[in-house]
């Protein structure tokens, strides 16, 4: 019950008030749906302390986005299965995710490198994020240029956290 509420108030700070944000000029959907793994985030009380977050979409015949989130923590295996839906239908890179009902939160895409490799999630408030990669590894160099963009941004990349990935 702890979890539903405390994921009820994270919902409600994801949606924020704030309509100063940026997202990327265009995301094509078949490209972006696939598995993606979580690399860094900013912390929050459901992901901290974290590993092998795997995030993954499947675009549905009606256009709703089904979601898997996969994580380990504590040792135990966590499945989250929000659903999605594209908000802004220009860009396709603005969407609505619902963890619980009836909230609906903004979900950014505020990063995506042309071959659909890298990618940060946001949200208008900036309060949260995820860095997630197609691959298990993210090189220095990318996370770096990653971290200077949202830097430019106004994220406070100084709070972003690593998530492992420690796969055997």
């Amino acid at each position: 019950m702890r979890l539903i509420a405390l994921a009820i108030a994270l919902m409600g700070i994801m949606m924020g008030c704030s309509r100063n944000y940026n997202t990327v000029e265009k995301v094509e959907l078949h490209r972006f749906m696939g598995d993606w793994y979580v690399h860094a985030i900013l912390p929050n009380p459901i992901e901290k302390n974290s590993s092998n977050g795997i995030e993954s979409y499947s675009l549905n015949p009606d256009g709703t986005i089904a979601i898997t989130y996969t994580f380990s923590k504590g040792g135990k295996q966590k499945v989250m299965h929000p659903k999605g839906k594209v908000f802004n239908k220009t860009t396709n890179a603005e969407w609505r995710v619902q963890l619980f009902k009836p909230f609906w939160a903004k979900y950014l895409i505020i990063y995506l490198d042309q071959n659909y490799l890298h990618t940060a999630i946001g949200v208008p408030n900036r309060r949260f994020l995820w860095i997630m990669s197609r691959e298990k590894e993210i090189s220095a160099g990318e996370y770096a240029k990653i971290l200077a963009n949202l830097k430019q941004q106004g994220y406070k990349t100084e709070k972003i956290v690593k998530i492992p990935q420690v796969w055997e």
